[in-house]
């Protein structure tokens, strides 16, 4: 694996010149109650409030914009089990660039209709069936540019911008809670903070069963776990890649983990006491603190970022979720 760094602070802030007339400068929220029951002033950077409601749209579009006008023309392929795939299809609609998303049949039904609503061709497999491989050969089969979900320079940078803008209203903070699937929001949202506040405390969060990231932060090296089953479906990655496992290496502080139980929890306390809508894998940065994952000690009289990183739930699901619970 070519351990070289891909990305820089320079390429963060290219990127958000790049994106910023077309993203949303998404809210940054707080809470008397979160802070009371933490003991740290916590602030939330809601990227449920982002073009096609997640992250990803930042990423999508610094990645098809920065592509030549022959390989704009000849369209993309992407892979996604859902966020990627409308931040790509809706970023191609208003760049003019046709584009094929390969998603899981069982991806949730919001996100294959969003997709298919932004006018993206969706190509579905089955289990046992590789997405990259498939979205290779219709890369081959019809000359298009692949957009992976997280593994690109590019891609990185842009989600990066996140964490750029949620510095540049709260200022210097102590700890940055961000959600982790492939770490390209992750390992963008470290390089930023990083350089806005070199002393502060990166934390990256990822799903209990899907843990590749969390061991391989620990053992230094790359780990994969085999269709992880959780709820958090944003982070069902098998393993990192190549660009952003070493920016993980080089700029987090520490991994950790959240359950579904976590998870559940967490979302639907944002639901109530909040007022906005997040999926499961965009609470995973809050789990951790509100759940007691990170431990309050470290984190008393603190200021403390959390990254919100999605708000495209099923909402026939949450409510069989609410019943059952």
């Amino acid at each position: 694996m070519d351990m070289s760094l891909k990305v820089s602070w320079g390429d963060v802030a290219e990127a958000h010149e790049r994106i910023r007339a077309h993203a949303r400068r998404t809210p940054v929220l707080d809470s008397a109650t979160v802070n009371a029951l933490t003991g740290a002033r916590v602030f939330f950077k809601c990227e449920n409030f982002q073009r096609m409601g997640a992250f990803k749209f930042r990423g999508a579009y610094n990645a098809l914009s920065r592509l030549s006008p022959q390989a704009q023309e000849r369209g993309v392929v992407a892979f996604s089990s859902g966020n990627h795939a409308q931040a790509v299809a809706l970023a191609g609609r208003m760049l003019g660039i046709p584009r094929v998303i390969v998603m899981p049949q069982d991806a949730p039904r919001v996100k294959l209709e969003a997709t298919r609503g932004y006018g993206a061709q969706v190509v579905t497999y089955g289990p046992g069936e590789n997405r990259e491989e498939t979205a290779r050969r219709i890369a081959g089969e019809r000359g298009l540019s692949v957009i992976p979900p997280f593994n690109h320079p590019h891609i990185v940078a842009g989600q990066g911008t996140a964490a750029k803008e949620l510095l540049e209203e709260t200022g210097p903070l102590d700890v940055l809670l961000v959600p982790c699937g492939g770490g390209g929001l992750l390992t963008g949202c470290a390089v930023a903070a990083k350089h806005l506040a070199p002393g502060i405390q990166v934390i990256g969060v990822e799903p209990q069963a899907g843990d590749d990231a969390t061991r391989s932060f620990w053992t230094k090296t790359l780990q994969s776990v085999k269709a992880p089953q959780t709820i958090a479906d944003g982070a069902r990655t098998e393993s990192m890649g190549d660009v952003t496992f070493p920016l993980m290496l080089q700029y987090v502080d520490e991994m950790m983990t959240a359950s579904d139980a976590d998870l559940l929890k967490t979302m639907f306390f944002l639901w109530e006491r909040m007022k906005f809508i997040c999926e499961p894998t965009g609470a995973l940065g809050a789990a951790a603190l509100l759940q007691r994952r990170l431990e309050p000690a470290r984190i008393a009289g603190k200021r403390v970022g959390v990254v919100i990183s999605g708000g495209n739930v099923d909402l026939a699901w949450a409510a069989t979720q609410l019943r059952s619970g």
